[in-house]
C-alpha cells in the first residue's frame, strides 16, 4: 500500500510540474529546457526558508514561488524577442547556469544558508523536516498523499480557469500568430511575462513538495535530464490543452516502474528506460505528433 502511495506523490508532483510547463509550451508555443532549474529553485528555497528560518509549509512554500517568479524574468525578457531555436538555446543557458550555481554555491567552512554556503554544493541539503501546516504535521505517507493530491486538484482547477479565461485564449492566439494579436493591440510581451511567472511559480510549488517529501536535495533535481524528462511528459501526452500533461505525467511516470516487475536489473532498467522514451518520442512524433490525449498539432 506504501508503495501506491509512494508513487501517487510522484504522479502528484509531476503532474503540477507537466500543467505548468504546457502553459508555455503549449499555449505560448516556446519550448523551453529550463523548467527543472525552477523546480530545483523552489526546493531550495522551501528547504532554506524551513531548516535555517524555521518557517512551516504555507509560508515557506509561499516564498519559494515568489524567488521562482522573480528568477522567470531571466526566461521571460528574452521571449520577447525570440521564438524558436534561438529562444531554446536562451533557455539551455538559464537551465545550465542555475545548475552550476546549485552546484558551486558552497563553502564547507560555513553554515548553510549564509552567503558562502547557500546550497551546500554537490552535497544538497538532508533533513529537510515533514511539513507542518497550521501546527498540523504531516509525517505519515498518507497524509502526506492527501496533501499532494488536494495540491494537484487545486492547480488543476486553477489551470482549467486560466485555460478558459480570456488571458488563456490570448495566449494560445499568440501561439498561432503572434504579429496578428500584436496587430489587434495586445500586449504579448506582458502576457509573455506572466505565462512564465505561472508557470515558475508552480514548478517552484512542487519543488517544494518533492523537498518536503523526499527529505533530501540535491543538484540532480535541477537537472537537463529533469527537464527533458518534464517536456516529454508534455509532449507525449499532448501540447496546448489540459487533459494532456495528465497524461503524459502518468505514462512516463509508470514506464520505470512496470520495469521493476520484469526483475531487469538495475543499471539495465535505467538505460532501458531512457530508450523507451526516446521511441516513444519517435514514434509520437510520427504516428500522433498531437500526443496520446492532445487535440493540437504542435509545430
Amino acid at each position: 500500500m506504501n508503495y501506491l502511495l509512494h508513487l501517487l506523490i510522484y504522479i502528484n508532483i509531476y503532474a503540477i510540474l507537466a500543467l505548468s510547463l504546457n502553459l508555455v509550451v503549449g499555449y505560448c508555443g516556446l519550448l523551453t529546457m529550463a523548467h527543472a532549474a525552477y523546480f530545483a529553485v523552489g526546493g531550495y528555497t522551501y528547504a532554506l526558508a524551513t531548516q535555517v528560518l524555521g518557517w512551516g509549509f504555507i509560508p515557506a512554500a509561499g516564498l519559494a514561488m515568489a524567488v521562482s517568479a522573480f528568477l522567470s524574468l531571466a526566461i521571460s525578457l528574452p521571449a520577447w524577442r525570440f521564438r524558436g531555436d534561438f529562444f531554446v538555446l536562451i533557455s539551455l543557458a538559464v537551465q545550465t547556469f542555475i545548475f552550476s550555481l546549485l552546484y558551486n554555491w558552497s563553502d564547507t567552512s560555513a553554515p548553510l544558508g549564509s552567503w558562502r554556503n547557500l546550497t551546500n554544493g554537490p552535497f544538497g541539503i538532508a533533513g529537510i523536516a515533514k511539513p507542518d501546516i497550521l501546527g498540523f504535521k504531516v509525517s505519515s505517507i498518507a497524509a502526506y498523499c492527501v496533501l499532494a493530491t488536494v495540491s494537484t486538484a487545486a492547480c488543476c482547477l486553477l489551470f482549467w480557469l486560466l485555460k478558459q479565461s480570456p488571458w488563456g485564449r490570448l495566449l494560445k492566439c499568440m501561439r498561432d500568430d503572434e504579429l496578428a494579436v500584436r496587430g489587434l493591440g495586445k500586449n504579448t510581451r506582458l502576457a509573455k511575462t506572466q505565462a512564465f511567472a505561472v508557470a515558475c511559480m508552480f514548478a517552484a510549488l512542487a519543488g517544494a513538495l518533492y523537498a518536503g517529501y523526499v527529505g533530501y536535495l540535491d543538484p540532480s533535481s535541477g537537472s537537463l535530464d529533469e527537464s527533458i524528462l518534464m517536456l516529454c511528459m508534455v509532449l507525449v501526452g499532448g501540447v496546448g490543452n489540459f487533459r494532456g500533461p495528465l497524461v503524459g505525467a502518468v505514462v512516463l511516470l509508470l514506464i520505470p516502474e512496470a520495469l521493476r516487475f520484469v526483475h531487469m536489473p538495475d543499471t539495465i532498467a535505467a538505460n532501458m528506460r531512457l530508450m523507451i522514451y526516446g521511441l516513444l518520442i519517435v514514434g509520437m512524433t510520427h504516428f500522433r505528433p498531437q500526443g496520446l490525449a492532445g487535440e493540437y498539432r504542435f509545430k
